[in-house]
């Protein structure tokens, strides 16, 4: 079967820890981030994701449960830190 791209459109404040084939998990599903705007990002989901979870059934503009890569939110905090020492 084909990969379908399904773009996500993102608030910037969550969408600063998005970056390009990085990690990103959506309504529990982890997936890689295959491009990237200033109000957007953009994964492939492969037949196998597409069939066996609920990503592809759900209606444009719906809300996702989004979780973004920890280590980006780790670096952040370790920079503010240094930053405020």
């Amino acid at each position: 079967g084909e990969a379908l791209i399904a773009r996500y459109e993102v608030d910037p404040h969550y969408l600063r820890y998005i970056v390009l084939k990085g990690p990103v998990c959506l309504d529990g599903v982890s997936l890689t981030v295959t491009a990237r705007d200033e109000h957007s990002f953009a994964v492939s989901l492969v037949q196998f994701t597409q069939t066996h979870t609920t990503l592809t059934r759900r209606q444009t503009g719906a809300r996702v449960n989004l979780e973004t890569d920890i280590m980006a939110r780790y670096v952040e905090q370790l920079l503010e830190q240094r930053a405020a020492t």
